[in-house]
């Protein structure tokens, strides 16, 4: 049974997911889309800014956790 479990623990895998790249593109995209309202001149759509900004913020944070906690 000990060597089951030992066998077990010195599996390593990598934290690497390909997942993560799209994870990373969607937040460029969402930046990029975030800086064109922003740019908005005649009036600017302050739901979709709001919007825009809490998913931002909310995709940084995933990728920082993503980054440094996992990789």
């Amino acid at each position: 049974m000990f060597l089951a479990a030992e066998e077990t623990t010195t599996v390593t895998t990598s934290g690497f997911d390909p997942f993560d790249v799209f994870m990373l593109a969607f937040t460029v995209l969402i930046f990029i889309g975030f800086v064109r309202l922003l740019m908005h001149r005649p009036r600017k759509n302050w739901f979709a800014i709001g919007f825009a900004g809490v998913s931002l913020l909310l995709f940084l944070v995933i990728d920082a956790i993503m980054i440094f906690k996992i990789w």
